[in-house]
């Protein structure tokens, strides 16, 4: 080629340059993190990188895999990370292989522990993340929540009676220990045999539960469900302290104490919209609330403001008049926004359902969720600070199931430094349970739960 065509040609590169963009000029991304988040529900799996990713997936049978292929990239040490990032407990993902599978297409394999159905999809840059390509892999058939409710509480009935006849036994043992002759003639029964034990990488099989007889099923219906709902997690922290101390940690922490709190009571049980460290879409901490007919939620959370001067523990009602203040309202916007930060599959939602659960408020509903606020906040002044004496009121979404009285408690500033460290020390921590936990019980005796009729 000739000098003159070389410059010639490099000009119409340049011209290109300047319709094209430097944007879509440069060749491949570069990965910024990968992440794994395990739980019981689904497993999510997170790539973040400077530009947006292309890819594709399939899976295949015999064995169980998830193959993705990502265009535009090039095997990276940090793509290596992947494999490293899968836990031992993972329900879903047994392991992740990455290969370069052709010239800038990099191949994940993740071999799979159970069938899946996977559901992918991309997140534009928000707060501190860049562009993100999520994989969700949900079980093929999903828990049920109410079942699984009444499942850990009919097993914990059996351990109880099982102590209270070991014990009865031990006593009747000791009783006609001195009369050996009869024992002679009645040798002890033979020990069980030991469950066999699942094989390495393999998740058993989920136990049938046992349907639950009439005497039972009248028991579960006259039950008190309390949906417990812990802030953020996975992809969204929630607020961060000025030492590091995360929102979505804090709250699941005390969620989890006030689920066992709440468990010593004979005629209650506790339900919690997440159990570990994972998302879970505004909407969906609704749904499962009203999927186990919940008499009352609880949403546990941390504060934050701009300044580290604000203080205080709050508590709030939904308004369907406008907020109670303009710190309501930000508030509201600021916790609603977690869905955003969190990451959800546009593509599964549903705008019609989602509509009509968030305008389905009654007016019964927020007169309820006063009573039971107020009685909460009464209890929460004993052990700190209140930011403000009364409960306020804004329209949170996730306050917004019509047939359960529903709160939003803000434990305290996790942004001011001195309420941070205290929400850290597990005795504060335990503290403010037995304050939630009593504002509960006072709201239940004053205002006794309708009976129920749950389908089990």
């Amino acid at each position: 080629m000739k000098r003159r065509e070389i410059l010639a040609h490099a000009g119409r590169l340049g011209q290109a340059a300047l319709l094209l963009g430097p944007a879509q000029l440069v060749w491949g991304a570069s990965i910024v993190s990968v992440r794994v988040w395990p739980a019981t529900e689904y497993t999510r799996v997170t790539i973040e990188s400077d530009q947006p990713l292309q890819a594709r997936h399939f899976l295949t049978e015999d064995p169980q895999r998830l193959v993705v292929d990502i265009d535009g990239l090039e095997l990276s040490p940090a793509l290596r990370e992947l494999v490293g990032k899968v836990k031992p407990d993972d329900p879903y993902i047994a392991g992740v292989r990455v290969g370069q599978n052709q010239p800038r297409v990099v191949r994940l394999v993740i071999d799979l522990k159970q069938p899946v159905n996977p559901q992918q999809f991309a997140l534009a840059p928000v707060a501190a993340y860049q562009n993100r390509l999520v994989f969700d892999l949900y079980p093929l058939q999903a828990q049920d929540p109410l079942l699984a409710l009444v499942k850990d509480k009919l097993q914990a009935e059996r351990e109880a009676a099982q102590t209270m006849d070991d014990a009865l036994g031990e006593f009747i043992h000791r009783m006609d220990r001195p009369l050996a002759a009869t024992e002679a003639n009645h040798p002890p029964s033979p020990p069980i045999a030991a469950a066999t034990p699942p094989k390495p990488g393999l998740t058993p099989a989920p136990t049938p539960a046992p349907r639950p007889t009439a005497a039972q099923r009248d028991r579960i219906n006259r039950l008190i469900v309390v949906a417990i709902d812990p802030g953020h997690g996975g992809e969204d922290p929630g607020a961060i302290g000025p030492s590091g101390l995360r929102e979505k940690d804090v709250v699941l922490q005390i969620a989890m104490a006030l689920r066992d709190r709440l468990n010593d009571r004979p005629n209650m049980r506790a339900m919690l919209t997440r159990d570990a460290d994972f998302f879970v879409p505004l909407q969906e901490r609704v749904a499962k609330a009203r999927r186990v007919q919940a008499d009352l939620f609880v949403s546990v959370h941390a504060d934050a403001f701009f300044t580290p001067q604000a203080r205080g523990a709050s508590v709030f009602a939904l308004s369907d008049r406008g907020a109670s203040s303009a710190a309501a309202r930000w508030m509201a916007q600021r916790e609603n926004a977690a869905d955003v930060v969190g990451g959800v599959n546009a593509n599964t939602k549903d705008a019609q359902v989602l509509r009509a659960m968030l305008d389905m408020s009654t007016t019964a509903q927020i007169k309820d969720s006063l009573r039971l606020g107020k009685e909460v906040l009464s209890r929460i002044g004993t052990v700190g600070k209140l930011h403000k004496g009364e409960v306020e009121q804004a329209g949170f979404a996730v306050l917004k199931a019509p047939d359960i009285p529903s709160i939003l408690v803000e434990t305290a500033f996790i942004s001011n430094p001195e309420e941070e460290s205290r929400l850290k020390d597990p005795g504060y921590q335990l503290k403010l349970v037995e304050a939630l936990y009593t504002g509960i019980d006072r709201y239940f005796a004053k205002n006794p739960p309708l009976a129920r009729n749950r389908q089990v």
